[in-house]
């Protein structure tokens, strides 16, 4: 992919934020990628981090900002709310119980209902926003830890919200 389409894709996914933080919000929001600090949340493994945008992930709606290293697997989980992800940039390969895996790269956008089980493969140095529904941001049925059940996952943990 030539860098102008790459560009033009993340201006597009820019876009598409700025739209859905112009409908939570009277106010602007701007927040520098050059200043974010990232940070690993609870209950996802280190090669991932994030950072909060907009909103309480406790509360629902939040907007996350995420990077994962080439290789990281987030395992089989599922969240109680919708989650959207936009890929900034890299990709990764997001497989979903009942549904076939999909490669997203750059400008991609996948959308999964809640309590949707899949997992995530960052491939390349991987960025993208996710932008999740109402309910709290719940991370559940986490592969890495086993002792109870999750939707459709056999012997998995009840996660910790992020």
């Amino acid at each position: 992919m030539r860098r102008k389409d790459l560009f033009a894709l993340v201006l597009v996914c820019l876009f598409l934020v700025f739209q859905v933080l112009a409908q939570n919000s009277s106010q602007p929001n701007y927040v520098a990628v050059a200043t974010t600090k990232f940070t690993v949340f609870p209950g996802i493994p280190e090669c991932a981090q994030g950072t909060v945008q907009q909103g309480d992930p406790g509360k629902g709606k939040p907007v996350l900002l995420l990077k994962a290293r080439p290789g990281c697997l987030i395992p089989w989980h599922w969240h109680t709310p919708s989650e959207r992800l936009m890929m900034i940039s890299g990709n990764a390969r997001v497989e979903m119980k009942g549904g076939s895996p999909a490669t997203l790269r750059a400008g991609d956008f996948l959308n999964l209902e809640g309590k949707h089980v899949h997992q995530f493969t960052c491939l390349a140095a991987c960025m993208l926003f996710n932008l999740t529904g109402d309910a709290r941001h719940s991370l559940r049925g986490r592969e890495w830890q086993r002792n109870s059940r999750g939707p459709g996952i056999k012997g998995q943990t009840q996660g910790r919200g992020i």
